[in-house]
C-alpha cells in the first residue's frame, strides 16, 4: 500500500472509531478491553481469509501475518467473546412477525393494513401469528418483546399493532448488539464494492445535502422517514413472498436505510 493510500486508510479508520469509542466510553468499556477485541478480530479474520482462499491456516502463519506471538493467535483463536446470535435471531424473528401481520390475509384485511387481533383465539390470532413467523420464540415473549418496542398495545383482551416497525425501546443491549450487526454489514458492503469489477458491485448509495434550511429540519425528517418506511415494507414483502423451502437452497440479504444530521459547524469526522 503506498504512503498516500496508507493516510487516507487511517484517517478512514479513525474516522470509523470515533462514534464507537463514544459508545464504548459512555458503556464503561475500557481502552484495554478494545485492544483485547481488536486482536480477536485479527486473528478471526486473518484464519477466515486464509481458509476462504484455500490457503493452509496454522497458528504460526496467523502470527506472521498479524504481528502476535503463536501463544497470543492461540489464546484469542479458542477464544469466546461475544453472545450476540440469541438477540439477534430474536430481532431478526420480531421483524417476521410484524411484516406477516402487514402482509399474509389471515392477519391484514389488505397490504399494510393489519387486523386487531385476539390473543389466543383461533387461526387469526395474535398466537397463530407469532406461530407462523417467530420460530420458536412463545408467544408470551413475542408479545412482551413488542410492547417494550411500543410495537403493540392491548385493550380488552385484542392486540392492536399501533408501529409498523420493530426499534427495541427499553432493551439498550439490543441496541448495542445491532449496532454490531448493522455497521458490519455496511462495511462489508464497502469492502466488496473496494475490491470487485463494476459489474459485481453492490448497491450502496447516499443523498445529502448542507445547505438544507434549519426550519426544514423536521419536515425533511418526517419525510424521509415515511418514505423509506414505504421502501422497506415494500421490500420486505417481496422478501417474504420470494422465500425458499427449507430444503432449498438460499441466502441471506438486506437493504438498510438510516438518517443523519449535523450543525454546520460541527465537525463531520465526530
Amino acid at each position: 500500500m503506498g504512503n498516500t493510500s496508507h493516510k487516507i486508510l487511517t484517517a478512514a479508520v479513525i474516522q470509523i472509531l470515533r462514534p464507537l469509542v463514544r459508545i464504548l466510553l459512555r458503556n464503561g468499556i475500557a481502552c484495554g478491553s478494545f485492544e483485547e477485541m481488536v486482536r480477536k478480530a485479527y486473528v478471526d479474520e486473518a484464519f477466515y481469509q486464509a481458509r476462504r482462499n484455500n490457503g493452509k491456516v496454522t497458528i504460526s502463519s496467523v502470527s506472521a501475518e498479524t504481528g502476535l506471538s503463536r501463544k497470543e493467535v492461540k489464546r484469542l483463536h479458542e477464544a469466546n467473546l461475544s453472545d450476540s446470535e440469541s438477540t439477534e435471531q430474536k430481532f431478526n424473528r420480531a421483524i417476521r412477525v410484524i411484516s406477516g401481520w402487514l402482509n399474509d390475509p389471515r392477519f391484514a384485511y389488505d397490504e399494510g393494513n393489519p387486523k386487531t387481533l385476539t390473543l389466543d383465539d383461533g387461526d387469526e390470532s395474535f398466537a397463530s401469528l407469532v406461530k407462523h413467523y417467530s420460530g420458536d420464540i412463545p408467544t408470551k415473549a413475542m408479545l412482551k418483546l413488542l410492547e417494550n418496542s411500543d410495537c403493540v398495545e392491548i385493550k380488552d383482551g385484542h392486540v392492536h399493532l399501533i408501529r409498523n416497525a420493530y426499534v427495541p425501546g427499553n432493551d439498550p443491549e439490543e441496541i448495542i448488539r445491532i449496532l454490531g450487526n448493522d455497521t458490519n454489514e455496511l462495511i462489508n458492503t464497502i469492502d466488496h464494492n473496494l475490491t470487485s469489477g463494476d459489474q459485481g458491485k453492490w448497491f450502496q448509495r447516499k443523498v445529502s445535502n448542507q445547505r438544507l434550511k434549519s426550519d426544514k429540519l423536521g419536515e425533511f425528517g418526517d419525510y424521509s422517514r415515511k418514505r423509506s418506511q414505504a421502501l422497506l415494507e415494500d421490500l420486505d414483502a417481496w422478501l417474504s413472498g420470494n422465500e425458499a423451502d427449507k430444503d432449498t437452497d438460499s441466502h441471506y440479504v438486506s437493504v438498510g436505510i438510516y438518517y443523519y444530521e449535523q450543525n454546520s459547524d460541527e465537525d463531520s469526522r465526530q
